[in-house]
């Protein structure tokens, strides 16, 4: 049966954890351990009561998740704060966190993967923090028009800014907020972004500065990266594996 410790170096060593500096609250990698064996493997975007239950239900001991607990920093036990980390205890569920490293991988990162859906090749590293790219250059084959069609196939809500041109020459690709992603644009010589959520006032700038902006969802554009760590750990550990819906509108 593997071992849990097994799993944990596997995630650490793919996803680049001790290299790669988050921002504050990630806390990659091992948040909750279990009684030290795995026999299912979870994955979910988000930790959270819900998504833990569905995993607790389902015999999931090692769960992957994208937004890890620790992001409002310090809490009390008390409330969903304990309910959350009470449900992983009494399932011995243990959770693996993995944030920027699996928007930013060459390979099973977010944006990579989105590029991929539509057939197009990610090369360009962009958008950089900590001297590590959040999002990814790919060039583009598609009209504008046959983008956002395809887009729409693929996911259940899309939101459109079009000021760009008709015919992207490229795209750069920016899972999640893409907020700190517009204004790098200009640099990097593009002018359509496909993101998962913006704030109000980039919808003037776009059609100031002539960009094409596309909200595919944040949740939605970042279910792949963990779909892909936990693919990759069923495979090389053989153990079965499944992803947790939330049906996360946002």
């Amino acid at each position: 049966m593997p071992k849990l410790n097994d799993l944990v170096s596997y995630c650490d060593q793919r996803t680049r954890r001790l290299a790669f500096k988050d921002f504050p609250g990630a806390h990659n990698g091992l948040q909750m351990a279990n009684d030290g064996r795995v026999t299912r493997i979870g994955a979910a975007v988000d930790a959270g009561l819900i998504p833990f239950e569905k995993a607790v239900e389902r015999g999931i001991d090692f769960l992957v998740v994208h937004h890890g607990l620790f992001w409002n920093g310090v809490q009390p036990l008390t409330g969903p704060v304990y309910d959350r980390f009470s449900t992983l205890l009494r399932g011995n569920c243990a959770l693996y966190s993995s944030h920027l490293p699996l928007d930013a991988h060459e390979e099973i990162g977010n944006n990579v993967l989105l590029a991929r859906q539509l057939g197009l090749k990610a090369k360009r590293p962009f958008h950089f923090h900590e001297n590590e790219p959040i999002g990814w250059i790919a060039a583009n084959k598609f009209k504008r028009s046959q983008l956002l069609a395809r887009l729409e196939e693929l996911y259940p809500r899309v939101i459109a800014i079009e000021g760009g041109s008709a015919v992207p020459k490229q795209i750069a690709f920016c899972s999640g907020s893409g907020n700190s992603a517009v204004a790098k644009l200009a640099d990097a010589g593009v002018d359509t972004l496909v993101t998962g959520e913006l704030r109000e006032e980039w919808f003037n700038y776009a059609q100031e500065n002539h960009l094409n902006l596309i909200c595919c969802g944040h949740y939605a554009t970042e279910m792949h990266g963990v779909k892909a760590l936990a693919a990759e750990l069923a495979k090389k550990f053989r153990l079965p594996w499944e992803f947790i819906e939330t049906d996360n509108p946002l």
